[in-house]
């Protein structure tokens, strides 16, 4: 590889509405607490018909995101990637903790974020563009 040569990830997810929704019934805040950020949890039940979309949106965001960054054996904890939003209303990606030291030692100084739902189904798309390693 040449120097300065950069690879692409990419990262999707699938999520179920209905099983986001079973589980905001089952365990309540303490389903909320353990996987969104505040600032996730204030978007997606600021409109209380689209919460489930909104969170099941932001759970595949995070799933995509540790797909796109190899990050399943870094020891991420869900709320590390926070799904946070542009001041023309675009998704963007926050890291924090471990998730934004993998990212740093990928190389990885933007990530690329897509979200969309659609009946009982959300999905979201990561991309990384990284420094290839030698």
């Amino acid at each position: 590889m040449t120097a300065g040569a950069r690879s692409v990830s990419v990262g999707i997810d699938l999520v179920q509405l209905s099983r986001v929704e079973e589980s905001l019934a089952t365990f309540g805040d303490r389903f909320l607490r353990r996987i969104f950020t505040e600032g996730e949890i204030a978007y997606a039940t600021a409109t209380p018909s689209l919460t489930a979309a909104r969170l099941a949106a932001r759970l595949a965001a995070k799933e995509a995101t540790i797909k796109a960054l190899d990050l399943a054996e870094r020891g991420v904890g869900w709320r590390e990637i926070e799904v946070t939003r542009r001041p023309s209303g675009a998704p963007a990606l926050l890291l924090h903790g471990n998730a934004l030291a993998a990212a740093e030692e990928a190389g990885a100084p933007a990530l690329s974020i897509s979200l969309s739902h659609e009946g009982d189904y959300a999905t979201a798309v990561v991309i990384s563009l990284s420094k290839e390693n030698s």
